[in-house]
């Protein structure tokens, strides 16, 4: 829930200061639960630029605020520049997307007997289990692993693929499965095929034409800019621990440093399918290729009647308040990130934020505010609302026992004590819809029922052969 703060609000950035206020409220109060450093937003109203802000510090030591100029790694939000150069590539006739990899690299990479084509990499759907990469290799970079793989250049990955065809899945095209080293191979088509290498290609084709002047892959432009965050890591306990951003070859699934300003400009390419600063990138016949869903992915999503989908780097959630929501997120460990975007509506938000921390949330708000509707009837909202409302110290007659129910995420946990141990068990939602609240408690053998009600102005709890009363709580 967000603190029923809101008002409907037709213009985020003039017309009705309470929208802001819940917006920045909610993020002020994420930053201080989660401890968030720095944080930068922009907004997309109308197709043009809404509202931009910066929050708490780009260098927290040093004092300085972040700002919507300043530079963070935008991690796999990358991947819809990739998706661009290769669909660029594909106009010009240089490259076709049902080639198969080997085409154009020395990889014979197969699922289950099949070539692998270039589509399946932009979509995920490969065939090919994840082989964890990014994530040994972001770990080392932070200097927060002792698994070491020694891939400094797309040519060690295809080293470190070899043999990736036994983890197969399932046939190109038929499941999704995410897979960073997909991204890193596209970096290298574009490089063979345009002559250029990929950092190079994506300036000249996409961040230079599109003004995005304090966009770059290089360590060295971004070193000379005065208002770059700080990338830090939470520490075992919540300490703050100054880290380094991940230069180098590998960036096509996700190395590019980027600011919100800039990245409006990016979106608006897609929002509005007209020239953006002053020129076409690509045909709107290929923007609408890029966004248009290619595989449903894995997520199952709980008490909506959206669906996820894997497009050409980015991800879509269908029946978004009727539309569907183009977005994804990005993470470095030591910044993240988050896009989202609603053509039909033209509006839009990036996020970016010091650490590698969950942003989907504050996006969808935003974008609810921008559609003028209600935040907490966002699922995500609506969820947390549901199970919050039943957390709390729940007691038996006389006080003979006594229950914890907490909530971490999206599961709430029953928790109980005898003398000097504390039991702790699940309860996996069965009905959150009805008047009582069903969960399941499952054992080895049995599953035990869960339920909440309301009786009189008391909320009960019914477990086992039990009946408890919560006493305080939410």
């Amino acid at each position: 829930m967000v603190n029923n703060l809101y008002v409907v609000c037709a213009d985020m950035n003039t017309a009705k200061p309470s929208a802001r206020k819940t917006l920045e409220n909610y993020i002020f109060r994420k930053m201080s639960d989660q401890g968030i450093v720095g944080l930068s937003i922009a907004t997309i109203k109308g197709g043009k630029p809404d509202y931009r802000r910066g929050f708490g510090f780009r260098n927290f030591v040093k004092g300085t605020s972040a700002t919507p100029n300043t530079i963070y790694c935008i991690g796999s939000l990358t991947k819809a520049f990739t998706s661009s150069a290769v669909m660029q590539l594909s106009e010009k006739e240089d490259l076709d997307l049902n080639d198969p990899i080997g085409k154009y690299l020395p990889l014979e990479l197969t699922a289950m007997g099949e070539p692998v084509l270039i589509k399946h990499l932009l979509s995920h759907s490969s065939g090919l289990s994840a082989l964890g990469y990014a994530e040994a290799t972001l770990t080392a970079v932070t200097d927060f692993s002792d698994h070491w793989l020694p891939i400094s250049s797309p040519e060690d990955l295809m080293v470190f693929m070899n043999g990736a065809d036994e983890w197969a899945m399932a046939k190109p095209g038929e499941r999704y499965a995410y897979l960073n080293e997909g991204y890193i191979l596209l970096g290298s088509i574009i490089k063979e095929v345009s002559g250029l290498e990929y950092a190079d290609y994506v300036k000249t084709n996409i961040l230079e034409p599109l003004n995005m002047k304090r966009s770059t892959f290089y360590e060295h432009e971004v070193e000379n800019d005065e208002d770059v965050a700080t990338p830090y890591v939470s520490g075992a306990n919540g300490e703050k621990i100054e880290t380094r951003y991940p230069y180098g070859q590998m960036i096509s699934d996700g190395g590019l440093m980027s600011n919100v300003v800039d990245m409006v400009k990016f979106i608006q390419m897609f929002i509005t399918r007209k020239k953006t600063e002053g020129t076409n990138i690509l045909s709107k016949k290929s923007l609408e290729t890029i966004i248009t869903p290619k595989v449903k992915t894995s997520d199952i999503p709980l008490g909506s009647a959206d669906d996820r989908y894997y497009a050409y780097g980015f991800r879509i959630k269908s029946g978004f308040f009727g539309y569907n929501l183009v977005y994804h997120s990005g993470s470095v460990f030591g910044s993240s990130a988050y896009i989202g975007f609603i053509p039909e509506k033209k509006v839009g938000v990036i996020i970016m934020a010091s650490g590698g921390y969950f942003l989907e949330d504050i996006g969808e708000l935003a974008i609810a505010q921008l559609l003028g509707v209600n935040p907490d009837d966002v699922p995500y909202f609506k969820r947390i609302e549901q199970l919050d409302e039943l957390t709390g110290t729940y007691v038996t007659f006389r006080n003979t026992s006594e229950y914890e129910v907490k909530r971490d995420r999206g599961i709430l946990h029953l928790e109980t004590s005898f003398w000097q141990r504390t039991w702790t068990t699940p309860l996996i939602p069965m009905d959150l819809e009805g008047d009582v609240k069903r969960f399941m408690v499952y054992g080895l053998e049995t599953m035990t029922p869960v339920e909440f009600v309301w009786r009189e102005g008391e909320l009960l709890m019914f477990y086992e052969n039990s009946l408890a009363k919560r006493v305080n709580g939410w």
